[in-house]
């Protein structure tokens, strides 16, 4: 559906987006998950065509830009971030003028697309009210029903739920999810638990790179294989401790991770990520020392996503 090849764009000598890659299947929900100032924002506003980019191709159903341009735009709605959208107007009103700017014209397809929208957005109770006296979350839906007006065949939302508040992240949640079942979504956060709940796959942008692109299950499934031992430990010391436990396997990657009162805390990781606690257990109970912690930590997702965003290699 879209093909992104190498894209990159620089402000003066600012490098904003550095040689992005980027394919989306039909159906597929992409979350372009990234830190404030990442350039999830430039990347968006590229494959819409407000930005033209440094360099790098951008395909969208066998069309290319720049010269395909107006056909892409045809396929595509879109909702910045701050929804743009004409506060002293009824929201039946500024519907009904988008869809004029959008060529619905004959009023029984017109009435017929409100209905569809009203629905999916959740807007019945409001069609009759002013925009400006709305919550953001509605405002929000708003400005959903007025990007998907013509149907179209992909979706790209720049920090949907920037700024709601829980109940109303969850309604656009639901909303994203039943329009991806038929379409193409793209959309940008900055907040990892709504990536991990909405999205089939999410990209990873940091300072401009893309540093990880995968199936959202497969990265829940390093979280959860990237695991460790915790080891809380009296009657020693980290030395002495770990030179113990070395004796038990070589190869064990233990870290002392801080010492509390009289107590160690070793961090321990096997190559093969295997749960050794057993054989930990056995160990130490040769020697005098008392344990205090043995646990299997996993890894969060959210420890993987500020690890790779910290900056640094």
């Amino acid at each position: 559906m879209i093909d992104v090849q190498n894209l990159t764009k620089y402000y003066d000598d600012f490098c904003a987006v550095d040689g992005i890659s980027l394919t989306t299947q039909p159906g597929e929900i992409l979350g372009l998950l990234g830190p404030n100032g990442a350039g999830k924002t430039t990347i968006l506003r590229m494959l819409t065509g407000f930005f033209s980019p440094t360099s790098g191709r951008i395909r969208v159903n066998d069309l290319e830009m720049p010269k395909d341009t107006l056909k892409i735009k045809a396929l595509m709605g879109y909702l910045p971030e701050s929804a743009p959208l004409y506060h002293n107007m009824l929201v039946y009103d500024y519907l009904d003028y988008v869809a004029r700017l959008k060529g619905l014209i004959r009023p029984a397809e017109k009435e017929k697309r409100f209905r569809q929208l009203s629905r999916l957005c959740g807007l019945s109770a409001i069609m009759g009210k002013p925009i400006a006296t709305l919550s953001k979350g509605l405002k929000q839906r708003v400005g959903l029903a007025h990007a998907m007006m013509t149907d179209p065949d992909i979706l790209i939302l720049d920090e949907p739920t920037s700024g709601l508040d829980p109940n109303q992240i969850a309604d656009i949640r639901d909303i994203i999810r039943g329009i991806g079942k038929e379409k193409t979504i793209i959309f940008s956060t900055h907040i990892l638990s709504e990536a991990e709940a909405t999205c089939d796959r999410i990209a990873i942008i940091n300072q401009g790179k893309k540093v990880v692109d995968d199936a959202t299950e497969n990265l829940k499934q390093h979280a959860r294989t990237a695991s460790f031992i915790r080891l809380g430990v009296t009657g020693t010391d980290a030395a002495q401790a770990t030179a113990r436990l070395k004796q038990l396997d070589p190869e064990l990657d233990i870290t002392p991770a801080e010492t509390l009162a009289d107590t160690v805390i070793l961090e321990i990781r096997t190559k093969d990520n295997r749960d050794i606690r057993a054989d930990l257990y056995l160990t130490i109970k040769e020697t005098d020392w008392v344990i205090t912690e043995l646990s299997l930590e996993s890894q969060a997702l959210e420890q993987i996503f500020q690890e790779l965003t910290r900056g640094g290699e």
